[in-house]
């Protein structure tokens, strides 16, 4: 699918904003309302636009504690800690990398105690290493620099 002009427009007003109206967008990138939505619903089907969440302050709802950990794996645990990974709650984002460390993840917990008991749980993949964060410097955003 091409990305044009108006589609990269749409994206721009989506990434801002996912929950105004068609016809707000439309006023905005110069097109109507029903041809906004053909235009968003065509990109959603071939996967540009993958969907649409709620961003939620883990602070708000009594996770106190953020973490960067890393994971260099043991050998032949790498596969096994892939598929764990995917059910561990505490998991805001993990990405697999190149350089020392094999894993990278952002995780949210309610205090140092759930820290430690997590860790204990990691160790058995591989050799973690822990970051506490101390503050944001950039809010939470998942835009994409559409250009």
């Amino acid at each position: 699918m091409q990305i044009d002009i108006l589609n990269t427009k749409i994206l721009k007003c989506l990434q801002q904003n996912a929950r105004q109206s068609n016809a707000e967008i439309g006023r905005q990138v110069g097109i109507s309302s029903p041809a906004v939505s053909e235009r968003i619903k065509k990109m959603e089907d071939v996967g540009i636009i993958e969907g649409y969440k709620a961003l939620i302050s883990p602070f708000e709802i009594g996770y106190q504690l953020k973490a960067i950990i890393t994971l260099r794996a043991f050998m032949g645990k790498l596969k096994p800690f892939l598929a764990k990974v995917k059910t561990l709650d505490e998991v805001v984002n993990c990405y697999r990398i190149t350089g020392d460390e094999n894993i990278v993840m952002e995780v949210v917990l309610k205090d140092n105690k759930h820290l430690e008991a997590f860790i204990d749980n990691l160790i058995i993949y591989g050799e973690c290493k822990t970051q506490i964060v101390l503050s944001r410097v950039i809010k939470q955003k998942e835009i994409i620099p559409i250009k």
